[in-house]
This record gives structure tokens, C-alpha cells and sequence, in this order.
């Protein structure tokens, strides 16, 4: 995720402070990882030394002065193209599961024991987030079935490579 485009994103309803975006941030975004304020303040200042943002207001308070941010011209302009640019899809050709199920091959180690533990930690982990998305909200349901269409693609994998483990021991071994 574009953490730039999603604070500029939410600029265009109105200005706001550092506090607030973040604040935004983490109750559409960040529920599993909210924004330290430390990297919204450092994302701000890249965005208003590229001219996306501009200080609209600077407010004297108890503490530090408070910038409120504001964006530009150019910032709705960029946060429209990000827009309309496709995602470009994740193949995960580089599986750290599969580094492991080589690696306990060619170490002599029990292969087929490391998958069913994966598989039973996939398994864990759909139920928690079937829970969740039971009690959630309407995004908290796609962003639940988002993760959980990941990990039964995870489960198919895991099924397949159970059934080709000999072939597959006998091609890293050769």
C-alpha cells in the first residue's frame, strides 16, 4: 500500500493535521498495522517538499506547533493517476514455505511433517479471521475474505505439494 497516496487521498476532503490523518489512517487502513506517527510526519514532509501538499495552517498549541496539511493541485492529480494504475499482481515465486520444504529435504528432515504443521497454522489462522469477519464490519469482511481467498490458495498448494513430496525429493536430491 501507498502510504503518500492513502494520506493524500484523504486530504482531498479537507485539510488536516498530522494526528488526524494518521487517526483516519488507522480506523479505514490500519487495523493489523496502524501508522507510527513518525511515518506520517516523515511522509508528509516528502509530500510537501514534492509540492503534493502545502501547509495550509500552523497552530500554535501546549506543545510543538501543529501543521495542518492541505493538497495541492498536483497532489489530486497524482492521487488520481495511482488511482487508475493496476496493482501489479504478487505471483510469490519466491515462497519462503517452499525455501523451507526444499531445505528439510535436502537436510534429511521430515518434509511431510512441515507441511501438516503449515497446514494446521493456515487453518488456525482462516478461523481466527472467519471470526473476525463474522463481527465485522463491511470492510473489515473484504479485507477478512481478501486474506482468506490468499490462504486457501496457500492450502491447495500445500495439498499439491503433499502428493508430489517423493517427486519432489528425488529432484532436489538428484
Amino acid at each position: 500500500m501507498s502510504i503518500g497516496h492513502t494520506l493524500l487521498a484523504l486530504l482531498e476532503s479537507g485539510p488536516r493535521h498530522g494526528y488526524d490523518l494518521k487517526r483516519a489512517f488507522d480506523e479505514r487502513f490500519g487495523q493489523d498495522r496502524p501508522l507510527h506517527y513518525g511515518q506520517v510526519y516523515s511522509t508528509m514532509s516528502r509530500l510537501l517538499k514534492n509540492g503534493l501538499v502545502e501547509v495550509d495552517a500552523i497552530e500554535a498549541g501546549g506543545g510543538p506547533e501543529r501543521k495542518r496539511y492541505a493538497i495541492t493541485d498536483a497532489g489530486v492529480t497524482d492521487v488520481s493517476q495511482w488511482l487508475t494504475r493496476p496493482e501489479k499482481p504478487e505471483p510469490y515465486l519466491q515462497s519462503a514455505l517452499y525455501t523451507k520444504v526444499v531445505l528439510a529435504l535436502l537436510t534429511g528432515r521430515d518434509a511431510a511433517d512441515l507441511l501438516v504443521t503449515q497446514r494446521a497454522e493456515h487453518l488456525r489462522l482462516m478461523r481466527t479471521l472467519t471470526e473476525r469477519k463474522r463481527h465485522g464490519d463491511l470492510a473489515d469482511q473484504l479485507i477478512c475474505d481478501h486474506a482468506l481467498f490468499h490462504l486457501e490458495a496457500d492450502l491447495r498448494w500445500l495439498e499439491l505439494t503433499t502428493k508430489r513430496l517423493d517427486q519432489l525429493a528425488a529432484a532436489v536430491t538428484a
